[in-house]
């Protein structure tokens, strides 16, 4: 079941940030502020959240109420996986107009001030890639060695096993025109937990669209507890092996 609040108005609906949320009321305010310090024209906000317990979906309605335009809020119950949440929203962004359609974290690992160069690459390519791996790209720089050598190698093998050519095969943060997502079918998508993004790379890059990569520099969140764990990134090479195996 899914219930949906909104404050739109799709006349200059252009740019819409899909930002899937479960207990993230400390970072989510946080965000949408910042990016809307960007004063980028024609951007909007799909939240698609999970039932959150610490009142981030009701949290996201208010703040609806206090910025105009696009403001979609999709409340689901209980937590259905980020990639369904993706799906579920990258398919409200369709249906509201927009042209561009963003994927960004609420525990703000994503810096707002990159949205604009993300954008800017869009002029010329089908996906643009927020990537920790290509030159000028990184991750926090108090991430201990160890951690860095597993998110690196970890990358590695999941493009060695669907055989990627895009070198930040797990970003979270990266952009689509609105006829990538036409193209590749949301609805063909399977995977629901950490593979998804790595599901979504290998869907463009079967489909051969342009896919740039542009640099920045991850940071760890600020608030709230991760949710990832070894256990959900073996899960993750099952499924994506199989993947590669079915096609």
């Amino acid at each position: 079941m899914t219930a949906a609040s909104e404050n739109r108005d799709e006349s200059n609906f252009k740019i819409a940030i899909v930002v899937p949320t479960y207990n993230e009321v400390d970072t989510l305010p946080v965000l949408i502020e910042q990016v809307q310090q960007q004063e980028i024209d024609g951007l909007g906000f799909i939240v698609v959240d999970d039932g959150s317990p610490d009142g981030t979906g009701e949290l996201a309605d208010k703040l609806a109420d206090d910025y105009p335009g696009v403001f979609l809020v999709i409340h689901r119950e209980g937590k259905q996986g980020l990639g369904t949440a993706y799906m579920t929203g990258f398919q409200a962004a369709l249906d509201a107009g927009a042209q561009y359609i963003f994927e960004m974290d609420a525990d703000l690992s994503h810096p707002p001030e990159v949205l604009r160069g993300l954008i800017s690459e869009l002029g010329d390519a089908d996906v643009v890639v927020a990537s920790r791996y290509t030159p000028g790209g990184g991750v926090d720089p108090g991430w201990s060695w160890g951690r860095k050598q597993i998110s690196y190698w970890g990358n590695q093998g999941i493009r060695m096993v669907l055989g990627l050519k895009v070198k930040d095969a797990t970003a979270g943060f990266k952009g689509f025109r609105r006829k990538t997502l036409e193209t590749i079918g949301i609805d063909r998508l399977r995977l629901t937990g950490f593979g998804f993004q790595a599901e979504v790379a290998y869907r463009c890059q079967k489909a051969g669209v342009k896919v740039v990569e542009h640099p920045y520099v991850f940071m760890d969140r600020t608030a709230g507890q991760s949710k990832m764990s070894f256990n959900i990134v073996v899960e993750a090479f099952f499924h994506l092996s199989w993947l590669r195996i079915r096609g």
